[in-house]
């Protein structure tokens, strides 16, 4: 049957479903070193550089520094791997998949006088990658039980009794369109026997987790896909001997999926529920613009210097939930599957901007040894409407949890006839200010290149370290699971020049 779809608006109903509107928007303001295998076999250090279609989202006056049409198409390979430690129990997942990485081209038209030439250019590029997924299996003396008593704290009883001839999924429905997602928690938490109203009353709004063990084996399973693209439409020119001037004007999108399935079975007969199954699906799009200014100076004929500044990503969000839950206990067997999509109001996400400072010594036609700094300000984050109650309380706290973050990046390439060999290091620091939440982010790359006539093919491999310790949900259930992740990628470029 056809999902039933309902409408949630800003305010009371966000209250309770966005809890994790700080890990959202990190997620989707955060960039991976993406593009050519050229530009990731030096860690993307090509700020002062140019002369390659992805150093141009680096530093867009970095399409002037070529002297002829460029095109290039990539292609990467992704792999991630997490080790998982929740509680006493470890897992290990990893997955591997196949995209087109970037695509794009530079058209140079050379002018007179002053400005000595032009360069009009666009890329497409996979400017992070949502596909991760891992499982956290371990014992816990938390039940989910105590996700649905917190959300059900407040919610009259009477709200989550089922009349004559009324459905669980047409209550559902119901609280989700005038009352909110909090209120849509507590009647799955009731109708599944996980909690118990402290009194009969219907006015009564106090519950109590119906879980009276301490040992439960638990299983949660995480699995999210997606991109998020950038399509960047650039102009450039070299307007004096040794100084490139660029402008890019980017259009962002994202589509983002999660899904969650948690079982819980509990260990002891004192529990109302023995054994449990929760889903959860969360679907995000996205559309944004930003733009980027910058410029290269040559210092010498060996000595290059380039300074960038990202505008602000915009993005206005849609997101769609849909839920399931089962249990078996005492009270017999239980489904609820409200067959309903939740549809929230759009809204708006101002990430931070970005500043870049780069230096590159050139070696001649022996190569390049290059270092770039960025600093973001994740303080400056916004959530928008303004006047929302709860964005204006989420804004606040993306005040006290995050900070300001440095990012560095170091490459080097080595010419040898018609080969290339490139390599490099690269290192984020956490947007949180505590990085136990997210660690700072180091990886490792290397190159080859080889040059036929007016093509190019490219090979890369990038290495990258991140842990996290992620909560399983939202609200009073605070568990968390440790997870060591390792993401490497193979990628490969075809460029010719016109």
């Amino acid at each position: 049957m056809k999902n039933i779809v309902i409408l949630l608006i800003a305010g009371l109903s966000m209250q309770s479903f966005y809890a994790q509107n700080i890990a959202d928007a990190v997620r989707y303001s955060s960039q991976d070193i993406t593009g050519t295998a050229r530009y990731r076999g030096a860690s993307g250090a090509f700020g002062a550089l140019g002369g390659d279609v992805s150093a141009i989202n680096n530093n867009p006056a970095g399409s002037a520094i070529f002297n002829r049409s460029f095109i290039s198409l990539s292609l990467s390979s992704g792999n991630y791997d997490n080790q998982t430690y929740y509680n006493d129990g470890i897992t290990v997942s990893d997955e591997t998949d196949i995209d087109l990485n970037q695509f794009g081209g530079v058209f140079v038209s050379h002018g007179a006088g002053a400005l000595r030439k032009f360069a009009f250019s666009f890329n497409y590029d996979r400017s992070t990658d949502f596909d991760n997924g891992y499982i956290a299996v371990g014992n816990s003396g938390n039940s989910i039980g105590e996700y649905f008593s917190g959300y059900a704290q407040g919610v009259p009883l009477d709200l989550l009794e089922l009349r004559d001839d009324e459905s669980v999924s047409s209550l559902y429905q119901f609280l989700g369109k005038n009352e909110s997602f909090g209120a849509q928690q507590a009647l799955l938490g009731y109708q599944g026997y996980f909690i118990n109203p402290d009194s009969d009353d219907l006015n009564n709004t106090s519950y109590t987790n119906a879980q009276n063990g301490n040992s439960f084996d638990q299983e949660y399973q995480y699995l999210s896909s997606g991109n998020n693209s950038r399509f960047t439409f650039n102009a450039a020119a070299q307007v004096s001997e040794n100084l490139y001037l660029g402008i890019n004007l980017n259009a962002h999108s994202f589509n983002f999926r999660k899904e969650t399935i948690f079982f819980e079975n509990a260990q002891s007969a004192a529990n109302a529920v023995s054994s449990s199954r929760f889903d959860n699906e969360l679907r995000s799009y996205g559309t944004g613009a930003s733009l980027q200014l910058g410029g290269i100076y040559h210092v010498s004929p060996n000595l290059r210097i380039g300074a960038t500044y990202d505008t602000p990503t915009y993005y206005t969000i849609s997101e769609e939930t849909e839920q399931y839950l089962s249990t078996e206990g005492a009270n017999g067997n239980v489904v609820l599957a409200p067959n309903v999509t939740n549809i929230y109001e759009d809204y708006d996400l101002q990430t931070p901007g970005k500043a870049t400072g780069s230096i590159a010594y050139i070696f001649g036609s022996n190569g390049f040894i290059s270092f770039d700094y960025s600093y973001e300000d994740y303080t400056s984050m916004k959530y928008r409407p303004d006047n929302d109650v709860f964005f204006q309380q989420v804004n606040a706290d993306i005040d006290n949890t995050l900070k300001g973050t440095s990012t560095y990046k170091v490459g080097g390439e080595f010419l040898s006839g018609n080969w290339s060999f490139r390599g490099g290091y690269n290192f984020k620091e956490s947007p949180y200010q505590d990085d136990s939440i997210l660690s700072d982010r180091s990886g490792y790359t290397l190159g080859l290149g080889y040059a036929i006539g007016s093509a190019r093919i490219d090979i890369a491999y990038d290495w990258a370290k991140q842990t996290s310790n992620p909560r399983l949900f939202d609200g009073a259930f605070t568990n968390t699971a440790y997870v060591d992740s390792i993401n490497t990628n193979v990628i490969a470029t075809l460029s010719f020049q016109l």
